[in-house]
C-alpha cells in the first residue's frame, strides 16, 4: 500500500476524541506535534485546501508520510501531553512550547508553616497540585486560599522552636495582609495546619465551599450595584467551575514507570506503551504482534516489553499493566494497579489499545475491500456486457413533493468506493410541476455539457434510476452533446430490480446474490439518499421565505406588517378590506388582493 493510500485510511479511521497527533517524515522523524479536541476532525483540517494557504502548512503537508496518535480523557490533558512531546522531541514544524517553561503548579510547602504559591518547578521539598493550563484558574484558586485562609507568603524559616525563642525577624505582613503573624507565635502549627488543610481539600477537587464564596460574593457585589465586581465574582466562580483537580497526563505524585496494556483477537496481540518521566508521559507508542503456535498474551507482552525497553534504553524499576506479569527483570518490580492514578494510567493506556486494535482492523476492511473491489468490478463488466471496466460510475435521482422544491443528485463512484467529493447536487431549473422524464433530462445534460466544457473525463457507466421513461430522457440528453454510444448507460427499475438498456424493451435480471447487483444497489440508494437530503433542506428553507415579497408592489416592510398582525396567507385573505386599508392603504390592498 502505498504510503498516501495509508495515510488516508490511518486519517479516514481517527477517533473523534481529544489527544495529540505526531506527524512523521521520510526518515521516521518527528516534523510536528499538535493537540487536538476531535482527532479526525484536526488532522482532516491540514489536508483541505483552505487550510494549506500558509506556506508553513504546504511544507509540513508535503513532508507528511505517517502520523501516530494518543488518546486522553481530555482536551486539557492533551495540551499537557503535547506540552510534554514538543518537549522531548523538538519537531521542527512546532514553534510554541518549546522553550524549558512547563505549566505551572500551585505548591504546598512541605514545612512547620507551609507556604502556598505557584511555581513551574518540582523538587521533593513540597506537594503540587495540577498543572494549570488556565492562568485565570491558578490566579483564582491563589486569590481564594488569601482571601478564605490565614496563609503566610514570607519567606522566613518558621519552626516552633524559632518562633518560641524570637529569633525570627519582625515580620509586619500580619498588620497590612491577611496573616495572623506565626511568626511572633500568634498562630499555633496546629491552628494554621487546619487551614492548610482546607486549601489542600479545595486543590484536590472539593471546591463546593469555594465556589459558594464567590457566589455569594458575587450576589452581594450585585445588591450593592457593584456590577463590575459581581462580573469578576463571576468569573472566578466559572473558572472553578471548569477546574479539574489533576491530570493523568502529568502529575508530579507519580514515579518514573512503564505502563504496558495488552487485548487479543484470534490473530493478533495489540500492545499499547506508555513511559513516564518526573511524572510526565513522554513517549506513547503502539504496536501489534502476529500470534504464534500456542502463544500466550503473557508470553508476547513479555517479549514485547523487552523490546520496548531495549529500543527506549529504559532504566525504570516499576512496570504497572493491565495483566498479571512474573518477575521479567531482576530488580524490576510489576503489578496490576486496583485504584488511584496508577489505575487511571492503565486505564489511559488500554483506551489506546483498543482504539488501535479498532484502526488496524478498519485498514484491514479497506485493504481487503481495495482487494476485492476489482473483482466486482470486473463481474459487473461482465454481466452487462461492457467493454470497459466501469471504474468510474455515476447515477442520477430525482426528488419533489408533489412537484414543489424538485431537485435531482448525481453521486458518483470510483473503483467500486463512492467518491463523496465529485457528489453533485441540482435544483431543476426548466421544468415546472412533476415531470420526471424532463428533470431527468435536464441534470443529464447539465452534467455531461460541464464535463465536456472543462475537458473533464466522462464515465464509464451511467446509471438511472428508474425504468424506461427516465431512461429514455437520459439518453435523449446524451444524444443533445452526441455522446450517447460512448458511454454506457442504463436504468434500474426498484420494484424487480430490472436492468433496463436503451432501446431494448426486455429488461436483463442479475442474480439476486451477485455481488454486482448489490454495487449497483448501492449506488441507487446513494443517489436516492443524497437527493431526499438535498430536497429536505431546501423544503425547509422555502418554507421560511415571506410569501408575499414574491408580489409585485408588496415590498418587504408591507409584507412583514401584514404577517405580524395576521400570521398568515389565509388570515390577511379572511380580513375585512376596511382593517386592510387602515393597515397598507387602498392601493396595495389592491395589488394584495390581486396577488393572493
Amino acid at each position: 500500500m502505498k504510503y498516501e493510500e495509508k495515510l488516508r485510511s490511518k486519517i479516514k479511521n481517527l477517533p473523534l476524541l481529544p489527544g495529540v497527533y505526531k506527524f512523521f517524515n521520510a526518515q521516521n522523524e518527528i516534523v510536528y506535534v499538535g493537540k487536538a479536541k476531535a482527532l479526525r476532525k484536526r488532522v482532516t483540517s491540514y489536508f483541505t485546501k483552505s487550510h494549506q494557504k500558509d506556506p508553513k502548512t504546504r511544507r509540513l503537508v508535503g513532508e507528511i508520510r505517517d502520523l501516530t496518535y494518543t488518546v486522553v480523557n481530555t482536551e486539557t490533558d492533551a495540551l499537557l501531553l503535547e506540552n510534554n512531546l514538543i518537549k522531548i522531541n523538538q519537531p521542527k514544524y512546532n514553534i510554541l512550547l518549546k522553550d524549558g517553561k512547563s505549566y505551572p503548579y500551585i505548591c504546598i510547602m512541605k514545612e512547620d508553616f507551609p507556604r502556598v504559591f505557584s511555581t513551574r518547578h518540582t523538587t521533593r521539598k513540597a506537594d503540587y497540585y495540577g498543572p494549570y493550563t488556565n492562568n485565570r484558574t491558578l490566579a483564582a484558586l491563589l486569590e481564594l486560599t488569601k482571601k478564605l485562609y490565614t496563609v503566610r507568603t514570607c519567606q522566613f524559616n518558621l519552626s516552633p522552636k524559632n518562633v518560641e525563642q524570637k529569633k525570627v525577624k519582625l515580620c509586619l505582613e500580619y498588620h497590612i495582609k491577611n496573616c495572623k503573624g506565626p511568626c511572633q507565635g500568634l498562630q499555633t502549627a496546629e491552628d494554621y495546619g487546619k487551614d492548610i488543610e482546607q486549601i489542600r481539600n479545595i486543590l484536590s477537587g472539593k471546591i463546593s465551599l469555594a465556589k459558594n464564596f464567590f457566589k455569594e460574593e458575587m450576589q452581594e457585589a450585585a445588591a450593592n450595584l457593584d456590577f463590575e465586581m459581581a462580573q469578576r465574582y463571576k468569573e472566578k466562580h466559572h473558572a472553578l467551575k471548569v477546574y479539574q483537580s489533576k491530570s493523568v497526563v502529568t502529575n508530579p505524585k507519580i514515579v518514573d514507570l512503564e505502563v504496558f496494556s495488552v487485548f487479543s483477537d484470534e490473530k493478533k496481540v495489540y500492545i499499547n506503551y506508555l513511559k513516564i518521566e518526573n511524572g510526565c508521559i513522554i513517549r506513547a507508542q503502539n504496536d501489534a504482534f502476529t500470534k504464534k503456535l500456542n502463544e500466550t498474551e503473557v508470553e508476547i507482552l513479555t517479549h514485547a516489553i523487552l523490546n520496548f525497553r531495549k529500543t527506549f534504553d529504559s532504566q525504570t524499576t516499576k512496570i504497572i499493566s493491565n495483566i498479571e506479569l512474573e518477575n521479567i527483570i531482576p530488580e524490576v518490580e510489576s503489578s496490576v494497579p486496583q485504584r488511584g492514578d496508577f489505575k487511571k494510567l492503565v486505564d489511559l493506556s488500554l483506551k489506546n489499545v483498543f482504539l488501535f486494535h479498532k484502526e488496524q482492523l478498519r485498514i484491514q476492511k479497506d485493504f481487503q475491500e481495495k482487494k476485492d473491489n476489482p473483482k466486482i468490478l470486473e463481474i459487473l463488466q461482465k454481466d452487462l456486457n461492457m467493454k470497459n471496466l466501469p471504474r468510474h460510475i455515476e447515477c442520477f435521482d430525482n426528488s419533489n413533493l408533489h412537484g414543489t422544491n424538485p431537485v435531482a443528485s448525481m453521486v458518483c463512484f470510483k473503483d467500486g468506493k463512492p467518491s463523496k467529493r465529485n457528489y453533485r447536487k441540482f435544483n431543476i431549473k426548466t421544468v415546472v410541476g412533476i415531470d420526471d422524464f424532463a428533470s431527468m433530462n435536464e441534470v443529464v445534460y447539465r452534467r455531461y455539457k460541464r464535463l465536456l466544457d472543462q475537458d473533464m473525463p466522462l464515465p464509464n457507466l451511467v446509471v438511472v434510476d428508474g425504468g424506461k421513461g427516465q431512461l429514455s430522457s437520459a439518453c435523449q440528453a446524451l444524444k443533445e452533446l452526441n455522446i450517447y454510444g460512448k458511454i454506457t448507460i442504463i436504468g434500474i427499475a426498484k420494484r424487480l430490480e430490472e436492468i433496463y438498456y436503451p432501446e431494448d424493451s426486455f429488461p436483463l435480471y442479475i442474480n439476486k446474490k451477485s455481488p454486482s447487483l448489490k454495487l449497483l444497489q448501492h449506488l441507487r440508494n446513494e443517489a436516492h439518499r443524497f437527493a431526499i437530503t438535498f430536497h429536505r433542506d431546501q423544503r425547509s428553507k422555502n418554507s421560511i421565505i415571506n410569501p408575499l415579497i414574491h408580489i409585485k408592489g408588496i415590498g418587504e416592510k408591507t409584507s412583514e406588517k401584514l404577517l405580524i398582525k395576521y400570521k398568515s396567507v389565509n388570515n390577511i385573505k379572511k380580513a375585512p378590506q376596511e382593517e386592510l386599508y387602515e393597515l397598507i392603504g387602498k392601493q396595495k390592498t389592491a395589488i394584495l388582493l390581486k396577488g393572493i
